[in-house]
């Protein structure tokens, strides 16, 4: 571990040349602290659940899991403790979130730590995820009050009939995130949750479980009561189908196969499901892009976070006019990426979370070179490096028979196309099933913005290639296709939490015919009224 501010570095922390996994700080009373925030009998006897940190591939920390029984005692302490706090000013809810992003960003090394101990990513990657967070936590506690203000409409009878759509809480909301972003996907979409008013229960990824439960701890130190959100941790085929038997909101971030199978789930209960799911994310460089502009989105969108997000860049569809000037600048760029891992910002490309994400990326390359497909920079698993470290890797030559054209590799290795046209590149964009995230590069933006209603994908980002709209909190993000359903960030992030609510007001009187008019005059004035309403143009 290199040493930071706040974490000195020791002499344990060097390990046959390579940093040691485990920080410094993270001393035995540490983690005991941490994992009795895991919701739990003490006297069960489920399994604990054990990871491997990819930095050594030593086990990290017995995490106590949590049973199917646990699940059902969690969502009715948030349930209680949510009656409560929904009943305060949306100020005091807000006042505990931020006094959560202060707590982050003061704290902050601790956190990163964590998240590299746990999945291995550059400490760049690991730091944006507080970008990300406290970006969410401002906005939400500034802004949700008006997402969420009652909105008044006209009523049956104008004048007479008062009606206004009011939001209220669902109730306990369940969450299961991915690790690969195990601080933003972990809160991100459970601060919403709760200043809509509903209590959470989240499940923890096995492999970064710490990281959550760290998250959990800072959150009750910002005043957040200590039964609203429960964390449990466990298989999701126990743990995680009962998480959905138990709540009134299912919020899941993972595979496309297995968000199927949630979403099935929860329609057999009747409960929403927002689901984020897989993709296999384009890049379309048109003939009129600036190519070294367009090479450094590339080298971010597509071996940030070592690839290892949904919304990275897999596909590239490079205009044949530009095609030799782009590829050659992207394979110089990758060439140039530092790889490595540390507990400092001296490397542009971590480790691999874990051995089988590694057996994916292998998988991939290996089977598109024994189709013919050529690598023209990276294509090597680097032991000497890191246990799990994988170099960047460009491919050419893919075509539709190679695992690594449509299904999603997750993880830093990137495609490229010669496209003719726009109109080969968008249909190219738009092969396979997914639909979450894109990138055009164009000098003409009003054109490019033009051209990216035609790709089928829930955001598109004109010269960028994924963190524009990503970033952009105030907007939805989510996927098409089999990318998934729903949104977070924005309006729908939040309320999708709640439940819209019309309350009518009538006024004077009832709605009907009076007890002194007969029903043949009462439907008769009423076809005067629906003519005369029709000319005076109301609705």
């Amino acid at each position: 571990m290199t040493a930071t501010a706040d974490h000195p570095a020791t002499p344990s922390d060097t390990l046959s040349g390579l940093p040691a996994a485990r920080p410094s700080w993270v001393t035995p009373e540490v983690l005991d602290g941490l994992t009795s925030w895991v919701f739990r009998d003490a006297s069960g006897t489920a399994d604990p659940v054990v990871a491997v940190a990819p930095y050594d591939l030593a086990e990290i920390h017995p995490v106590p899991a949590s049973t199917v029984e646990d699940v059902a005692v969690a969502a009715e302490s948030a349930r209680t403790a949510q009656r409560g706090w929904a009943m305060l000013p949306y100020a005091a809810r807000a006042d505990v979130m931020l006094a959560f992003h202060d707590l982050l960003v003061d704290h902050q090394d601790e956190v990163i730590d964590l998240i590299q101990w746990e999945m291995g990513k550059n400490r760049f990657s690991a730091w944006q995820e507080i970008l990300q967070v406290c970006t969410i936590a401002r906005h939400y506690a500034r802004h949700g009050a008006t997402y969420l203000k009652p909105h008044k409409v006209r009523g049956a009878m104008p004048g007479l009939t008062k009606v206004r759509e009011v939001r209220v809480p669902k109730g306990v909301i369940g969450m299961i995130s991915l690790w690969n972003y195990p601080l933003y996907l972990a809160v991100g979409d459970v601060i919403p949750a709760l200043l809509a008013g509903n209590g959470v229960v989240s499940k923890a990824d096995s492999q970064t479980a710490l990281t959550l439960l760290w998250i959990r701890a800072r959150m009750a130190e910002a005043g957040l009561p200590t039964d609203l959100w429960h964390v449990v941790v466990g298989p999701g085929s126990t743990v995680g189908d009962a998480l959905i038997d138990h709540v009134d909101h299912i919020c899941f971030t993972g595979s496309t196969a297995t968000g199927r199978r949630v979403g099935a789930r929860a329609g057999e209960r009747l409960i929403a499901a927002s689901l984020e799911l897989g993709g296999k994310n384009p890049l379309i460089v048109r003939a009129d892009a600036d190519v070294a502009k367009a090479v450094t989105g590339t080298l971010s969108a597509a071996f940030a976070n070592t690839g290892q997000m949904c919304i990275h860049i897999e596909r590239v569809l490079v205009h044949t006019d530009v095609y030799e000037e782009y590829r050659d600048a992207l394979v110089a760029g990758v060439k140039a990426l530092r790889l490595g891992q540390s507990y400092d910002y001296t490397h542009d490309v971590g480790s691999l979370a874990s051995p089988s994400q590694l057996e994916a990326v292998t998988r991939h390359v290996d089977d598109a070179v024994a189709h013919g497909a050529t690598v023209l920079a990276g294509g090597k698993h680097r032991p000497d490096l890191g246990p799990l470290v994988y170099e960047p890797t460009v491919l050419e030559g893919v075509t539709p028979s190679m695992e690594v054209c449509l299904e999603e590799t997750f993880g830093p290795v990137v495609s490229l196309y010669r496209v003719a046209s726009d109109d080969e590149a968008v249909a190219r964009a738009n092969e396979g099933t997914y639909g979450l995230s894109a990138s055009i590069w164009s000098r003409d933006t009003s054109y490019a913005e033009a051209m990216a209603q035609r790709v089928r994908s829930g955001s598109v980002n004109v010269n960028d290639g994924a963190a524009a709209a990503a970033g952009s909190i105030e907007a939805g993000m989510g996927g098409m296709g089999d990318s998934g359903l729903g949104r977070r960030h924005g309006a729908e992030g939040m309320r999708k939490y709640t439940e819209s609510q019309t309350v009518a007001t009538q006024r004077l009187l009832p709605l009907g015919p009076p007890a002194s008019m007969e029903i043949s005059r009462f439907v008769s004035v009423g076809n005067a009224q629906i003519r005369a309403l029709k000319r005076l143009r109301v609705r």
